[in-house]
């Protein structure tokens, strides 16, 4: 697993789909929601298949090794 690249948000949470789109993790929803779906995608170490969960700042999303955490802007 690779060290956590900050992504920044404006708000206090956003949607996990979205989070894997702005974070360069999927091409785009329709990847999004398969990789959701498939179980690839972990929130803080848990696998989370929910594509509009909340996930909220500071909170460690990964994509297999490539992970990201979620910072306000």
């Amino acid at each position: 697993m690779s060290s956590p690249v900050d992504v920044p948000i404006r708000d206090e949470a956003i949607k996990l789909g979205q989070l894997l789109k702005l974070a360069n993790l999927v091409e785009d929803g329709a990847e999004a929601r398969i990789v959701i779906i498939e179980g690839l995608v972990t929130v803080d170490g848990e696998v989370d298949t929910r594509r509009s969960a909340q996930i909220p700042v500071g909170a460690v999303v990964c994509l297999e090794d490539e992970c990201v955490r979620v910072t306000r802007r």
